[in-house]
């Protein structure tokens, strides 16, 4: 058994370590085998690891309960990706608050170029329903990835036409794998599993507790480049999946829905406070997302990187080498600049006229 791994998931049965905590720890003592064998008087100095969890740390119990998950993960075929494993989603990587470790069940490429998340009402109309079915069909031709969170309503509707559609698509769960929820939707979720699959940042057996899809919900803003809101009250989760998508300036798109609808009322609100974006149509998501732009790729360029600031020598030298326009997420990513002072340093680059932004936040170099 992979003792680094074991330790990794070990971790995460330590009660009190969240997400956070479990990134701190190993980067302060350099790996999770490590953490175990630190002393407790060393553990106490990382910031929120109190005596109680630096004692749970030293007695190693977790170990046990580690090997037992390991175990069932094999049994069920399902995938543990941890923060530090290099096919760990670039996408989820890019947010603070990203789980440290997820479970995956299914055949699903989570780095598809065009992801977009569809989520809504559980109380689903034909309007809404109709919106979702031309969307997705219209999504064929862009090959994209579907994340909901396999709840009543839009998001089933959504999975469902993606397999219709031979799209892939994917489930994010507030349980554990092994508990489908609701469970009148397992047979779609067994069907996703052959072009799509299941994820969840739960550990198995872990019930759909309310206060687990709050947090859901921050995985498919993640996981998305294009957040679609289909059919919303003035609360639920489908506004605060749109809420964190703008915390994580993914672009948001609400249908507009009847005045007079309750369940168009959360679509309408964030469309008249800017919010999200009006989508009518699959022609409003190419136009925002620059992805039915003709555009040629940037032409590489002489610039000279010594008149720019560290910070901007490091975005021009990655626009450059890949010869391409690029998002920020990506840029972010390969910068290691955060997405906040990314946004400035891109911000000066085009007040200099060294770069232009498209929709989509998109970024090419126009500077010869």
């Amino acid at each position: 058994m992979d003792q680094r791994r074991l330790a990794l998931l070990a971790l995460h049965f330590i009660p009190g370590l969240g997400d956070y905590l479990i990134r701190q720890l190993v980067s302060y003592c350099g790996s999770a085998e490590k953490v175990f064998k630190t002393p407790k008087g060393k553990l106490r100095k990382v910031p929120g690891i109190g005596e109680i969890t630096a004692e749970s740390i030293t007695l190693g119990k977790p170990f046990a309960l580690a090997e037992k998950e390991l175990r069932r993960a094999e049994k069920e075929n399902a995938r543990l990706i941890f923060f530090t494993d290099d096919n760990y989603p670039s996408r989820l990587r890019q947010v603070n608050d990203a789980p440290s470790l997820i479970y995956l069940k299914g055949d699903v490429d989570l780095e598809n170029p065009k992801v977009v998340g569809i989520v809504g009402t559980r109380q689903a109309t034909p309007y809404g329903k109709k919106c979702v079915e031309e969307l997705v069909q219209a999504l064929v031709a862009h090959r994209s990835l579907i994340v909901s969170g396999l709840a009543y309503g839009i998001d089933i509707h959504a999975h469902k036409q993606a397999l219709k559609n031979h799209l892939p698509t994917v489930g994010v769960m507030g349980s554990g794998l092994d508990v489908i929820y609701p469970g009148a939707h397992i047979d779609t979720a067994r069907k996703m599993m052959e072009n799509g699959g299941l994820i969840t940042e739960h550990p198995f057996g872990t019930q759909p507790d309310a206060h687990n899809f709050p947090a859901r919900n921050r995985i498919v803003a993640a996981l998305s480049d294009a957040v679609v809101i289909v059919e919303a009250a003035e609360r639920g989760g489908a506004l605060i999946t749109a809420e964190i998508a703008n915390s994580y300036n993914k672009d948001v798109f609400a249908f507009p829905g009847n005045i007079g609808q309750s369940h168009s009322s959360g679509c309408n609100n964030l469309i008249k406070s800017n919010k999200a974006h009006l989508i009518t149509g699959i022609k409003d998501l190419e136009y925002i997302m620059n992805w039915g732009s003709d555009s040629k790729p940037a032409k590489k360029t002489a610039i000279s990187l010594e008149n720019y600031s560290p910070e901007e020598r490091t975005v021009l030298a990655i626009l450059l080498e890949n010869d391409k326009q690029m998002m920020i997420d990506e840029l972010s990513w390969k910068s290691n600049l955060p997405v906040s002072q990314l946004a400035s340093v891109l911000l000066g680059l085009e007040f200099k006229g060294t770069i232009s932004s498209l929709p989509g936040k998109m970024y090419k170099l126009v500077k010869t």
